[in-house]
């Protein structure tokens, strides 16, 4: 175990960002979440996936909706202790300790303002190693475990618990729910014991979040490599493209976030042409028409100077960036990995390539 202050949040705020491919929420606005309730309540305690027993009522705790629209309305702050008691009292005993659903700017950073406030540990693991749109859309459902019961609550003080019959059903009348109550809400999702994390969950995603935002953060200090280098190198990344952004097309759908960015080549790449295609999460890099990358691995926008990733809500015209391709988890790459999360359940036209195969000439 160890404990999780201001500077940790700040690099794994950026981290976490790379890893929410595109989505996850505004880092910035995450951040301050968190710092806030560690400034008030101190540093949170980061337990590794074995030091939790296999008895233990793990929770993860996350914010559901279209992250847009968390620049207009913030999270309140007593969300986290009425979805404690409502879990608590569903099961009959408390939680013991919270964890992240997945990585991303915003849900890589609740679950420590809520363990801050409530003063829990929080686990180092997630259900996704990255970002996706839909809440069954987690490497739990792969191990057959149940979304709910999955508490929900408002910055207004409404809540309820949902129990439903599969996991996409939580999906479709949690997002209902959700839409009613302004498109973001706070929810508690996946109760489980310690002994499914420890089968299901991706280890390590906290450590891995905070290894990458300080990769970022010293990219110019880089000895004989250039900033790129050293970046792609930290990163297991792989280039895919860099362009100028020429057009942005979003729109607010349903609670999700849908749109494409359209890129104009800069450098090596002057002349040619790219797009990126996202539902929250970005979901396909497409460079020359030629498909590179799809998801479940992960592709993500960064700042061709700083590093910094550039979130969907954050695609402005003009921004010069570097598209970058991350392998997903592993777990994602099988069967029903592929049928939760692949590209033609997205509507791309596509089977699912791995990216290292796609960028040595797949199709």
């Amino acid at each position: 175990m160890r404990k999780i202050g201001i500077p940790e949040i700040e690099d794994i705020a950026t981290g976490a960002a790379l890893l929410g491919a595109g989505g996850g929420g505004d880092p910035y606005v995450g951040k301050l979440v968190a710092i806030g309730a560690v400034q008030e309540c101190g540093p949170v305690t980061l337990l590794d996936p074995e030091e939790v027993p296999d008895d233990a009522l793990v929770v993860p705790i996350a914010m559901m909706g279209a992250p847009t629209v968390l620049a207009e309305k913030a999270i309140g702050g007593n969300e986290y202790k009425k979805l404690f008691d409502m879990v608590s009292k569903f099961f009959g005993r408390e939680i013991y300790a919270f964890m992240p659903i997945e990585a991303g700017g915003v849900n890589s950073m609740l679950p420590i303002a809520a363990a801050a406030r409530l003063n829990m540990p929080m686990v180092d693991v997630d259900g996704m190693g990255r970002a996706f749109p839909e809440l069954q859309m987690v490497t739990f459902t792969i191990g057959g475990i149940k979304a709910t019961p999955m508490a929900l609550v408002d910055e207004k003080g409404n809540s309820c618990i949902f129990e439903t019959i599969t996991n996409k059903w939580t999906e479709e009348l949690a997002r209902s729910v959700t839409m009613s109550c302004g498109a973001s809400v706070s929810v508690s999702l996946y109760p489980m014991s310690g002994k499914q994390m420890k089968e299901f969950g991706v280890h390590g995603i906290v450590t891995r979040s905070q290894q990458l935002g300080k990769a970022i953060r010293t990219v110019k200090d880089c000895g004989d490599q250039t900033p790129e280098e050293h970046f792609l190198e930290m990163s297991e990344g792989f280039k895919l493209f860099k362009g100028k952004i020429a057009d942005v097309l979003r729109e607010t759908r349903a609670g999700f976030n849908f749109g494409k960015v359209v890129l104009e080549g800069i450098g090596e790449y002057k002349g040619h042409t790219a797009y990126v295609e996202f539902q929250n999460e970005n979901l396909t890099a497409t460079v020359d028409g030629k498909i590179l990358a799809t998801t479940p691995d992960l592709i993500s926008l960064v700042d061709t100077e700083t590093y910094i990733p550039v979130t969907t809500d954050g695609l402005k015209y003009g921004k010069r960036v570097m598209v970058v391709g991350l392998k997903c988890f592993h777990l994602w790459r099988t069967e029903k990995g592929i049928e939760l999360v692949g590209p033609r359940y997205f509507g791309v036209d596509t089977d699912y390539i791995p990216l290292e195969e796609r960028c040595k000439g797949g199709n």
